[in-house]
């Protein structure tokens, strides 16, 4: 028989079998690729089924890998966990089950970026257990969004595992390419770093986020979630492995990293995707991976605009500690809040109030409760109230935390008494005890703790020198926003930021949360106290950063005298700081980036340049149909330039709709912000 096999089959018999075998190799592999020994491979989809996780075990070490549109975004890495007195556990696991469910729910945060967040995924959770005595079990979960990945361990009660003191989480994250990146280094006590650009192999160790994108353009964030009980997570190069990065916790003085007892839960691991940048900015993933608010009543917690008495001190002007140059006095405080009424300014933050400042960096320095001889909080407070202001308190630590904790619930029942709704706090300086860092188990629970008494007192947060955002804003409202950036005050100490700073910002440290960058600077050069100082930027974009650079809790920096009667201030009067929508008009990390915000029927925006002068497009087409709007237009000029011409400056207006592209032309260092009112 022509065409015949040893088999005695014909060509197209044959030809049959090799496809029908294909077909199943394929789909084997698609599913875990179990086709390999020692493999045993489940595959959770996001709701789009365009992102894909694979959980395996390959010779019984847990691993996982990533892809997006069939393309690797993190390849097969390994996880795990060693520690001081039990066996590692990394090896030797066997999949006891696996559970996949859908979850999807819209909810309404008490403040933010949009008015409502869908939390919307696939959840795959594998029950692993030792196939050797001590048979330890262990659980990862895995949530896949459209815009990311989510994964956490859990251990559950066991005899075999109680107390533990973890020495290591070994959770890789190998890539399958030579991103771009941007990162700051591994710090234990700051983020207060500028941003390093490079190829991802330059990476020895960095804080998180860290930001990436891939050569077929997608961008890539990988942070954490939930930061709960546990050490903040740094990530290091893994040894033998220049594209992959290793969670590398921070230490308790003793070396250990997390200290714990069965059942415990892990922070979640994030890796957020888009296929644009402003994909990062408008992602919810990280809240998403947060549980609902613990607080029932939230009617007390309000956003707000503040002014403050605190870049004086920076500039020297004024001081925090006595003198003749006393920042924080009576007389200056209901100067600030005269202002504050005159302009519709809801808050007004006084530092230095308080004694203490004259021993600065010493173990026990600061009262929280005493002021300084020439401020007289009570007065301040009534004053204030009576012109409609609120007043933010201060609680500045120096570091000295068991001195902070002994005096908490007098410092806040002070407040609460005077009616004070919120307050700063500062953790500048080394940690006493020494030895203990910022970021480590025992200062998050430090954190965390201050935020519930917070809460119990009715007490909004602004934390400065924090642990990193993970999103415990939406179980915690009232920790409104925080620091962990190099803010506006470099400007002031050092060589300043330059304007690619903030145009990294919202693309990096701002995809974990809001940001207390305190902007609005007018004075761009402030001679009169520093000459070898300035802000690297031009007025229109500082007014532009207080769309760009969000927080519900927004400061405007400068002193009210160079405030008060410039015309640009009334774009300071009017931006919101509660939103019901946010899109990303455009934007290329490092480079530039337009934000528009909607609160109600307003429209704001916000564009921001780096050295570079630009020229950018805006379409319109979020405004709503059918209306026509005043855009209130704050510009650079054609003269103006952050190096030579900071201040020059242009306000008009024009009716727009909907229908309209708008020209943006940025000067170097520069920006424009836009408020646009629906025509009555």
């Amino acid at each position: 028989m022509a065409g015949s096999t040893r088999l005695g089959l014909c060509d197209s018999c044959r030809r049959l079998i090799g496809k029908v075998f294909t077909l199943v190799l394929t789909i084997l592999l698609l599913n875990g690729g179990c086709m390999r020994p020692g493999v045993e491979g489940i595959t959770v989809s996001s709701p789009d089924s365009r992102l894909e996780v694979v959980f395996t075990l390959i010779d019984g070490v847990p691993h996982y890998e990533v892809g997006y549109d069939r393309a690797d975004i993190v390849l097969p890495s390994s996880m795990g966990f060693t520690f001081r007195r039990e066996p590692p556990m990394k090896t030797g696991f066997t999949v006891e089950r696996s559970v996949t469910r859908t979850f999807d729910e819209t909810w309404t945060p008490v403040w933010g970026q949009r008015s409502e967040i869908r939390n919307h995924y696939n959840e795959l959770a594998v029950s692993l257990r030792e196939e050797k005595q001590p048979g330890r079990r262990m659980d990862i979960i895995f949530r896949v969004f459209d815009d990311g990945v989510g994964f956490r361990y859990e251990f559950p009660d066991q005899a075999d595992l109680k107390d533990f003191e973890m020495m290591s989480e070994e959770t890789q994250f190998t890539f399958a390419g030579d991103h771009t990146a941007w990162w700051t280094p591994a710090d234990f006590d700051s983020y207060e770093h500028l941003y390093t650009e490079g190829p991802l192999h330059r990476i020895k160790a960095a804080n998180t986020p860290i930001t990436m994108k891939t050569e077929d353009g997608l961008y890539l964030a990988i942070h954490e979630a939930d930061l709960t009980d546990y050490a903040g997570m740094t990530l290091s190069r893994m040894k033998g492995e220049v594209l992959g990065l290793v969670s590398s916790l921070v230490p308790w003085p003793d070396g250990s990293r997390v200290k714990g007892t069965t059942p415990f839960k892990t922070p979640w691991r994030t890796i957020q995707v888009a296929t644009w940048p402003g994909g990062l900015v408008e992602s919810s993933l990280i809240l998403n991976l947060n549980g609902p608010p613990m607080i029932e009543d939230t009617s007390w917690i309000k956003p707000m605009k503040y002014i403050g008495i605190w870049w004086g001190m920076h500039i020297d002007k004024y001081t925090w500690h006595t003198g003749d140059r006393h920042g924080a006095t009576t007389n200056n405080a209901m100067r600030y809040i005269d202002f504050a009424a005159r302009h519709g300014i809801q808050a007004v933050l006084i530092e230095g109030w308080n004694t203490g400042w004259d021993r600065w960096g010493q173990e026990g320095a600061y009262d929280h409760v005493t002021p300084y001889p020439d401020f007289d909080l009570k007065q301040v407070v009534e004053y204030a109230h009576g012109r409609g202001v609120a007043i933010i308190g201060h609680h500045e630590t120096g570091g000295d935390v068991p001195g902070y904790e002994k005096r908490l619930d007098e410092a806040f029942t002070l407040y609460r008494d005077l009616g004070i709704p919120a307050v700063k706090t500062g953790y500048a300086g080394a940690i006493f005890p020494r030895g203990y860092h910022h970021h480590g188990q025992w200062m998050v629970r430090h954190y965390r703790m201050v935020v519930e008494q917070a809460a119990r007192y009715g007490l909004m947060l602004d934390v400065h020198e924090p642990i990193k955002d993970t999103g415990i804003s939406r179980t915690y409202p009232n920790m409104m926003t925080r620091e962990g950036a190099r803010g506006t005050e470099y400007n002031a100490w050092e060589s300043g930021n330059p304007p690619e700073h903030m145009t990294i910002l919202p693309f990096t440290r701002m995809v974990a949360g809001p940001l207390d960058f305190t902007s609005g600077i007018f004075d761009i050069t402030f001679d009169e106290y520093k000459p070898g100082n300035r802000v690297h930027a031009t007025l229109a974009n500082q007014l532009a950063l207080m769309v760009v650079l969000y927080s519900p809790v927004q400061m405007a920096a400068d002193l009210i005298e160079n405030y008060d009667g410039h015309p640009a201030f009334a774009f300071i009067e009017t931006v919101p700081v509660d939103w019901d929508e946010t899109r990303v008009v455009n934007g290329e990390i490092g480079d530039y980036v337009t934000i528009a915000r909607r609160s109600g029927a307003e429209w704001f925006v916000g564009s921001i340049t780096d050295e570079n002068a630009r020229v950018l497009s805006v379409d319109l087409k979020f405004l709503a149909p059918g209306t026509t709007y005043i855009a209130r237009i704050y510009a650079d000029t054609p003269d103006t330039d952050f190096r030579t011409n900071p201040t020059a400056h242009e306000i008009r207006e024009q009716e727009v709709t909907r229908e309209d592209v708008l020209t943006m032309e940025l000067a170097p260092g520069g920006g424009q912000a836009i408020a646009l009112m629906p025509k009555t």
